[in-house]
């Protein structure tokens, strides 16, 4: 061999090792537990052949407890950039058959590449994290490495999507990035995260637990709200990222994608009329409302599991992306609290950001009662729901569909934070609160002192409905622009998105505002 193909020969065998990740054993070992490798799932993501790996002969420079005779394949981390369906897309892929995955000083400096990579080009970045947590060994490199890390998540907050997908298990400090990404994914049964493992818990608390119980997929969508999805495993998580980049824009300057039209845009929704039941306690599904009027009745739902009083999903109308949040009269009557108030801010804070329009369907009886919500801070987090939406200046509707109550009202993205266009169904009921309560506080005295304090109590019941519990009051101020049929919901929401795609609005120049938290 002459000079250059010893060259092209030596390129070649140090991809193979680098390719082979942590070896046959190691990968057999990872697959095992039914997990990708990290390189199988980079394959699943891109559209074919269209990955181009970054920074392949990383490596540390650790010299502490022998490290400086140990090779770690890509320093346990493969970056890079490619199509997903089409569109650039920056990413990185922990390797767990790698040292464990552990991040070290060089490490975190190919993912910080890449973010920063990524907010130049102005495209998302996908984490795909499996790792053991901090390289021991390096000591405060690794912490100096996710401090990294951590402080351009909060730059590209905002700018360009950040999807993180726990594939493994996260803990400690490396937990901390995922949650400053604007959706988590996770696998069931083969992810989990915790600040603490389960072992430390013991040891301090004396509490035993278990992994999937202290931080596996269903306990971060259902109880913490930390994870968005609970995937059933590398293949669905990953389906599920594209379908979600879908309806994301590359960055904060672009409008979402549009899709084509393949229905007509003023098609009836007969069934909407029939939706309301007559009986005033009797709940109804949401989903219902919201297939009806979305194109081909598809929806996506982050936090499906979480705060299910609350709805909060992606569709498409007439092919516009969209954003809804809406009441759930299913689950506690579609009521307010700390944990809706929390799911419903951050999903509309980020439609907002990346200029996604909000249509929000109100069908609430007011915020939760009780001591738990009251010392929980429920004042707290329902005005991160305000402020929300106040704050937001993307293109806002409001549907109204039955009960619409209080202060709860307001915070559903009623005109007086901005809604742009309000609409509501002949069946809507706006006012301070429902009839029974009204009626007793307003003729208190008058029913103590009847000779039939409960005929006395009905009447007023039903003169307080039909004065106040209607939608024409407040159509009549001008609160609501329009009282509609409910089959031809679609075509006025439609209408209003496409006057309304113009919009711009600002808010006065400042650092920032001080919200809730």
């Amino acid at each position: 061999m002459n000079r250059v193909q010893n060259k092209l020969h030596d390129l070649k065998e140090k991809d193979a090792n680098v390719l082979a990740m942590g070896g046959t054993t190691a990968v057999e070992k990872h697959k095992a537990k039914g997990k990708l490798t990290a390189r199988q799932r980079l394959d699943r993501l891109f559209d074919r052949d269209s990955f181009r790996e970054i920074d392949r002969f990383v490596s540390h420079r650790c010299t502490n407890f022998g490290m400086e005779r140990l090779e770690i394949p890509a320093d346990g981390v493969i970056t890079g950039h490619g199509l997903v369906n089409g569109r650039p897309v920056f990413a990185y892929a922990q390797d767990f058959t790698s040292r464990a995955g552990s991040l070290g000083e060089m490490h975190a400096k190919k993912i910080c590449k890449v973010m920063d990579m990524a907010m130049k080009a102005g495209v998302p970045i996908i984490g795909m994290n499996d790792s053991g947590g901090a390289r021991i060994q390096e000591g405060v490199d690794a912490l100096a490495g996710y401090g990294e890390i951590f402080f351009r998540n909060a730059g590209a907050s905002g700018v360009i999507p950040q999807i993180s997908a726990i594939m493994g298990t996260t803990a400690g400090g490396a937990v901390y990035s995922p949650a400053m990404t604007d959706f988590v994914f996770m696998v069931k049964k083969t992810s989990h995260m915790f600040i603490t493992g389960p072992d430390v818990i013991k040891s301090v608390t004396g509490e035993e637990v278990g992994f999937d119980s202290l931080g596996g997929a269903v306990t971060h969508c259902t109880k913490s709200g930390v994870a968005h999805f609970a995937c059933e495993d590398d293949d669905d998580c990953i389906a599920r990222i594209k379908t979600l980049l879908s309806y994301l824009p590359a960055n904060n300057m672009e409008d979402p994608p549009m899709a084509p039209a393949e229905e007509p845009i003023h098609r009836l929704c007969p069934e909407l009329d029939t939706l309301i039941p007559d009986n005033p306690v009797k709940p109804y599904d949401m989903f219902d409302l919201i297939r009806a009027i979305a194109d081909n009745g598809t929806f996506f739902e982050p936090h499906s599991l979480f705060a299910p009083n609350i709805i909060t999903c992606f569709i498409r109308m007439g092919g516009r992306a969209v954003g809804v949040i809406a009441n759930q009269p299913k689950v506690l009557a579609g009521c307010l609290d700390i944990d809706t108030s929390d799911k419903a801010s951050r999903f509309i804070r980020c439609c907002d950001a990346f200029n996604i329009p909000l249509l929000t369907i109100a069908d609430v009886p007011g915020f939760l009662p009780g001591t738990q919500q009251e010392w929980g801070g429920i004042i707290r987090h329902g005005a991160k729901l305000l402020w929300s939406y106040s704050e937001a200046t993307v293109p806002k509707l409001l549907l109204i569909t039955k009960k619409d109550y209080g202060g709860a009202y307001l915070a559903m993205s009623s005109k007086h934070l901005g809604a742009d266009m309000a609409f509501a169904w002949p069946t809507a009921e706006i006012a301070v609160m429902g009839a029974q309560g009204a009626a007793n506080i307003i003729h208190r005295k008058e029913i103590q002192n009847a000779d039939n304090p409960e005929a006395m109590r009905e009447e007023k019941i039903d003169e307080y409905n039909d004065l106040f519990l209607t939608p024409y009051i407040a159509a009549a101020r001008g609160y609501i622009d329009a009282v509609i049929v409910p089959s031809e919901t679609r075509g006025h929401l439609i209408d209003a998105l496409n006057i309304m795609c113009s919009k711009r609005e600002t808010r006065p120049a400042k650092k920032h505002g001080n919200i809730p938290l």
